[in-house]
């Protein structure tokens, strides 16, 4: 694998300047002296991302031993190469499109405006540092956490090395992630090129920049470096764009990313990338048409791979493979002293699915059913995820493929932010709210919001859902207006319309006529 930028060593984050010298010596100490073991711990932690470190702060608050290990950067993806940065590009990448839009609200930008890339990058690595503290082994060492910086591995059931330090521990949990892993595209193992890892790295914009795969990860970053200026070009194998949510969905966002300029090649077959004369190609077909296209920079946004090598899994009977460590409902392994949270195990690959996952693994690691508290189980979770273009995509629960798969006859209803009135004065009004409920019921299996700020406002239906909630309670909640997320009720309202029937309404209009 050739990734730009690469570096062996973990404390070493480019561009080396202040904001990541900061975050450096918050997530990686380089004069970092690890803890001298005192005994057995209730619980050691390997791999200190969100599941990790949700693990052993909440571990230790309730009283526990615990000690945490990461070989490579506290905070894990999230802070350092996922969630924080690319949302911090997202959001300059959002103001440049706003200077771009602005002659619609009145302002007019006289002259050229003068746009600094670089500056945009390093905003985004100064706010990462700032929260970087959150994350960082000073405060969970502060929080009463053993933190370890080093290469930790299984060398029995009840010990760990960590560099050459045993520790022992009566319980473990694996929260070592994943990483990014190419899939085997011809030639790309000859070039340099990016993947989440390293894109937050660049301080200068790509004139031409190749993406490949129009999941989450390539739609964000492919409209947002063409709002930066960047000529982009989306490869996906399927068609469209975010081929796994709801069709209606992915359409407004592929017509959005099309009008910030990105070119789509869809249903893309024989992906190839080569050398000519020094510069990388990237070869492909699509929509029966051949595409030999000169980029500057390659993002690979397929392909993840579980962070198991190492930990000698093999030596205390974990069972794993290429998909990660495996566990039961109780996100115990098959080592009964073992459990795995987040993305080693999870195929919801999200933050907030690993910090509920730790919440059950402190549960049945700390408190086992013996003493009385039962056990927590990954079979109750209601997991929304988002996606952050623009407009946005959430969804939580079952699209209707799936209620149709799973044999549960549904209710869809659907309202349009075009039929919202701060959408339209917002000038956002592209998206809508739909839900499914089960059939002849208020019940919702499931929901998707296409709005500028759908990730925010899932929540009201992930609520619902967790609580045992209806439409009819929704529409019977008073919401402020004017907002987007009026659009919520509306659906609810949209039920509550099906609920008069025409028996109903004859006895009223009856009853109405005896009354005047």
């Amino acid at each position: 694998m050739k990734t730009a930028h690469p570096t062996d060593d973990p404390a070493l984050i480019l561009p080396q300047d202040q904001f990541n010298e900061e975050l450096i010596n918050n997530v990686h100490p380089r004069e970092w002296q690890n803890p001298t073991p005192s005994g057995r711990y209730n619980l050691v932690v390997i791999g200190a991302g969100t599941a990790g470190l949700v693990t052993a702060a909440v571990a230790a608050a309730l009283g526990a031993k615990v000690a945490l290990i990461e070989r490579h950067l506290m905070g894990g993806d999230c802070l350092n190469v996922g969630c924080v940065p690319s949302k911090g590009v997202i959001r300059a990448a959002k103001a440049w499109a706003a200077i771009r839009e602005a002659e619609q609200f009145g302002l007019h930008v006289p002259g050229e405006v003068n746009r600094n890339f670089g500056a945009a990058m390093a905003r985004m690595r100064r706010l990462r540092a700032r929260i970087s503290h959150t994350d960082s082994a000073q405060r969970y060492t502060s929080l009463g956490v053993d933190v370890y910086i080093g290469n930790g591995q299984f060398t029995s059931s009840s010990t760990i090395d960590v560099d050459g330090t045993t520790l022992q521990f009566t319980k473990a949990v694996i929260c070592t992630g994943a990483r990014a892993a190419a899939p085997p595209i011809p030639g790309l193992d000859q070039v340099t090129y990016l993947t989440n890892e390293t894109i937050f790295s660049l301080t200068d914009l790509p004139a031409r920049l190749g993406v490949i795969g129009a999941g989450p990860i390539g739609c964000e970053m492919a409209q947002s470096f063409a709002r930066f200026g960047s000529q982009v070009f989306l490869v996906e194998a399927m068609h469209g764009v975010l081929p796994n949510e709801d069709k209606d969905a992915s359409e407004i966002i592929e017509r959005s990313i099309l009008s910030d300029g990105v070119q789509l090649l869809c249903c893309g077959k024989d992906l190839n990338i080569k050398l000519v004369d020094g510069n990388k190609h990237m070869s492909v077909d699509s929509h029966g048409q051949h595409y030999d296209i000169p980029v500057d920079e390659i993002l690979v946004g397929v392909g993840r791979a579980p962070n198991t090598n190492g930990l000698g899994l093999e030596t205390i009977g974990v069972d794993f493979d290429n998909k990660g460590v495996k566990v039961n409902h109780r996100l115990q392994t098959s080592n009964p002293k073992i459990f795995a949270a987040g993305d080693i195990c999870s195929p919801f690959k999200f933050t907030h699915t690993a910090d509920a996952q730790a919440q059950i693994v402190i549960q049945n690691a700390l408190f086992p059913h013996p003493f009385g508290l039962g056990y927590a189980s990954t079979d109750n979770l209601i997991i929304p995820w988002a996606t952050y273009t623009q407009p946005e995509i959430a969804h939580v629960g079952l699209y209707e493929k799936d209620a149709e798969a799973k044999g549960i006859e549904v209710d869809t209803f659907t309202f349009h932010l075009s039929e919202v009135d701060r959408a339209i004065l917002d000038g956002e009004d592209e998206g809508f709210a739909r839900v499914h409920v089960k059939k002849g019921t208020d019940q919702i299996v499931g929901a998707t919001i296409v709005a500028t700020h759908a990730g925010d406002m899932i929540s009201e239906y992930t609520l619902a859902m967790k609580g045992g909630l209806g439409l009819n309670a929704i529409a019977g909640t008073i919401h402020p207006y004017p907002t987007q997320a009026e659009v919520i009720k509306k659906t609810a309202n949209a039920w509550r319309k099906t609920t008069l029937t025409e028996s109903k309404k004859q006895f009223l209009s009856k009853l109405f006529s005896w009354t005047r």
